[in-house]
């Protein structure tokens, strides 16, 4: 007997009615976004794995043990095959399109935002998956655009706390942090090095690699024993120059004058190379451990990293499966969950008013209602029943309503069933169902 085949091992299918419930939430994203000026980018799911090696960094754990990538050798014979990647991020995608497209000799502000599948070959857990749905946002641009501004990290801290209100999220928490400049960073890097080397070997695995590789991402560690650990760390606060603090607090004060709340959080640091300056997180209660909504920042300098011209930026990206547990542990969802009810089914007595019954349907579905269409083999028991889980109404469809143009509609919330003329059929069904006669 041949095996039943399964979803790979950390993927999965989304199936009604959770469906809706991600709609929602990228609806809501789409209509909050344009607000902002924001415009839609869709990058191909795969790119060169030079293009993560350049600009994530070739210490993370994302390049050296997490991306999905191969060769590929369906080239001329004469070229070496090239190395590509299903992209683990889509920052460094957004970015080498940028500069394909020199969109940066525009001289405006670029604000593109994305939603799409990631992949990263990891331990699946609650709310993580190695394929995984991101939504995110990028401001980029040169310099003369503005595009350093500390106004634009306020802008989009500003319109994520506006995206979580308006999903209804409640409770939520902006951790905010600066990392500094390169230059500060890189200085940061080094004191945080020299002073793992006695801690390493009392921490886990992980950041025993880290501390020599990548130790800012020592501060990232999520096991419990690491923890006082890292607390008597020094914290990068104390290595940023003048420059970083300055524009450290003007975003600061701008979100205290827009009414956003925030909590710094000096051990906060983004473990991707790219990252600069502003650092931040929104976080949840209601996700456990692994509590963080989206996360984002500044990346100064990750254009010129791929080869590019000088184009600061700041983006952000946010996990649907975090989302939806974030809505879920909230209460916010009831409607959502609920399995989709048709405004009617369309019920024909007899196969030979099926053309007539889909006539009806497609009538009522350009008014904007939700209808179901049965068939015509159905006895009228069978049709009822069916009716009574998937719609608030159902509509008959048999000689004598053809004919007459009145048409048998039952309620089945109020039980009530009456007859309806075919020109008043779509203003019926648009009625509370609560509503008699139908």
């Amino acid at each position: 007997m041949s095996q039943t085949l399964k979803a790979v091992r950390g993927t999965r299918d989304l199936l009604p009615p959770e469906t809706a419930l991600w709609n929602r939430i990228e609806t809501t994203a789409r209509q909050v976004f344009a607000r902002y000026n924001f415009g839609e980018i869709r990058t191909p799911i795969f790119e060169d794995t030079s293009l993560f090696a350049r600009s994530v960094g070739e210490e993370t754990d994302i390049v050296s043990k997490e991306m999905y990538t191969w060769e590929d050798r369906a080239r001329a014979q004469s070229e070496k095959p090239q190395s590509l990647t299903l992209r683990p991020e889509n920052t460094a995608g957004v970015v080498r399109a940028y500069i394909e497209h020199k969109l940066g000799e525009t001289g405006q502000l670029q604000k593109l935002f994305y939603i799409g599948p990631q992949f990263r070959r990891e331990r699946p857990q609650k709310g993580r998956y190695r394929q995984f749905w991101q939504i995110g946002a990028e401001a980029i641009g040169p310099p003369s655009a503005g595009s350093e501004s500390p106004l634009r990290d306020a802008e989009i801290l500003e319109m994520l706390a506006t995206f979580l209100d308006e999903l209804g999220i409640a409770g939520w928490t902006l951790e905010l942090n600066s990392v500094g400049s390169a230059a500060d960073r890189a200085r940061y890097n080094e004191i945080l090095r020299a002073a793992l080397v006695p801690l390493a070997p009392q921490m886990c695995v992980d950041c025993q690699r880290r501390a020599v590789t990548n130790p800012l991402r020592v501060l990232d560690c999520k096991v419990p024993e690491d923890q006082p650990i890292i607390e008597t760390l020094p914290k990068i606060g104390d290595s940023l120059g003048q420059e970083s603090i300055d524009h450290f607090a003007a975003v600061t004060a701008a979100l205290e004058a827009a009414g956003v709340p925030y909590h710094l959080n000096p051990r906060l640091v983004r473990g991707l190379d790219y990252y600069t300056r502003t650092t931040f997180e929104f976080t949840h209660g209601g996700l456990g451990a692994q509590n963080a909504l989206l996360g984002g920042g500044r990346y100064d300098g990750l254009s010129e990293a791929i080869g590019g011209p000088k184009a600061p930026g700041i983006g952000f990206a946010m996990g649907l499966d975090r989302l939806v547990l974030a809505l879920q542990a909230a209460e916010a969802v009831r409607k959502d969950a609920a399995p989709q009810i048709a405004d009617a089914y369309i019920a024909p007595l007899g196969e030979a008013l099926n053309a007539a019954a889909l006539t009806l349907a497609r009538e009522l579905r350009r008014a904007d209602l939700h209808i179901e269409l049965g068939d015509g083999a159905f006895r009228l028991k069978k049709s009822l029943e069916i009716a009574n889980k998937l719609a608030r109404r159902i509509v008959i469809v048999g000689e004598d309503e053809v004919q007459s143009g009145n048409l048998t509609v039952k309620n089945f919330l109020t039980g009530v069933q009456t007859k309806v003329s075919r020109a008043e059929l779509t203003a019926c069904l648009k009625k509370p169902a609560r509503e008699v006669p139908a």
